[in-house]
């Protein structure tokens, strides 16, 4: 079928985006989905960080590539070997699919699955199939999702189901943001009723981590970013403190559980500085391979911290989804405050300028010809 999608062609184009223009918004060829694979209508796709950091080729990837990986949308074809999802479901995608049977996806979410990981890593879906090109030109897919298009097909293995009264601005979100940032809370700091949670950084994953955050019984969270606007955002959604990082530091702030949402080795060394002893520094920012952090060894062993990396939460996306769409559902985690705005694809790259200036929390794409909610307006 023919598809509209935004392809990334070029790793070296300067800022701002909205000039060189990186980002075209091409139409494309999609094949129909193989036996386990299932062809998604795409109904909304946040622009994240991780985005980003591909285009300016932080996170390199071989190009073109058809980008996006946080996104929800209605079923509209299953593959043949598919039985346990209904044409017209909407499903949440996840940009980390998990095979079941390699060593890492025996750990309970604490490593990526293998097979995943390196499906991911060369461009294709999990059984190794390339579904999206222009005659002979391969596109490649992007973590497995390949969210800013109209459609995308995706192994069933990247789908978790949710109930039709979830809006897709919210099931997206669950897919990245808030697996990824509440995941980190839950499942690798393992924050307890009445303990105090510091999130360093308040993009899109790090509000997310502070929503949870608050969710958890009796948890004081403290948000810290360099950002005054972001500090004031994390303060109207409940933070009872908010600090710069250095005067975190300075203050002498610390906590047990501290989650570190940036993807700075700077930002790192901020939240090993504020953990207090025996507490936990969870890490799940993405930094550059050369961007190193200075770490004593002796300040762990005397003070007894723990450091936990965790990629996508340490989540099993079927496993902690529902457990985050069933606070949703209480009222208690209003993932809709975490929309900045939305946009239609054709403003991707001016997308991106304003996802580097770290003016939004997260961006959402939606299709052609649906009113827009812009930041100026009420979410």
């Amino acid at each position: 079928m023919k598809i509209t999608g935004a392809v990334l062609e070029s790793l070296d184009s300067p800022s701002p985006f909205a000039e060189s223009r990186p980002i075209r918004i091409r139409e494309l060829e999609l094949d129909a989905p193989g036996p386990h694979e299932v062809l998604v209508r795409i109904e909304a796709a946040g622009v994240c960080h991780s985005d980003l950091s591909v285009l300016t080729g932080v996170r390199p990837r071989a190009v073109p590539l058809l980008l996006g990986h946080e996104a929800a949308g209605i079923v509209e074809a299953l593959g043949a070997e598919v039985d346990d999802l209904a044409v017209g479901q909407r499903v949440v995608m996840t940009f980390l699919p998990r095979c079941g049977h390699c060593a890492s996806c025996a750990s309970d979410g604490r490593t990526p699955c293998e097979n995943g990981s390196a499906a991911n890593g060369a461009g294709r879906l999990l059984d190794g199939a390339k579904r999206i090109h222009v005659g002979a030109e391969v596109i490649d897919h992007h973590l497995g999702v390949s969210a800013f298009a109209d459609h995308a097909v995706v192994d069933r293995r990247s789908i978790v189901p949710v109930g039709d009264d979830v809006p897709p601005q919210v099931a997206a979100l669950m897919g990245c943001a808030v697996l990824t940032g509440g995941g980190a809370v839950l499942n690798a700091a393992r924050l307890q009723p009445g303990e105090t949670l510091i999130v360093v950084g308040l993009g899109g994953v790090g509000m997310a981590a502070l929503l949870v955050g608050l969710a958890v019984e009796g948890a004081r969270v403290i948000g810290v970013d360099a950002n005054p606007d972001k500090l004031a955002q994390a303060r109207a959604l409940g933070a009872h403190e908010t600090y710069g990082p250095a005067e975190a530091v300075e203050a002498g702030v610390k906590a047990p559980a501290v989650v570190e949402a940036v993807g700075r080795a700077v930002a790192f060394e901020t939240a090993l500085a504020l953990t207090a002893p025996g507490g936990r520094t969870v890490t799940v920012g993405l930094p550059a391979p050369d961007d190193l952090a200075s770490v004593s060894p002796l300040a762990l062993v005397s003070t007894g911290r723990t450091i936990i990396g965790s990629y996508l939460g340490s989540s099993i996306p079927a496993r902690d989804i529902p457990i985050f769409v069933d606070l949703w559902r209480r009222g208690l985690l209003p993932v809709e405050s975490l929309v900045s705005s939305e946009i239609h694809l054709g403003e991707i790259n001016e997308a991106m300028d304003s996802l580097a200036r770290g003016e939004s929390i997260r961006q959402i794409i939606v299709p052609e010809g649906q009113a827009l909610r812009r930041a100026s307006d009420s979410l």
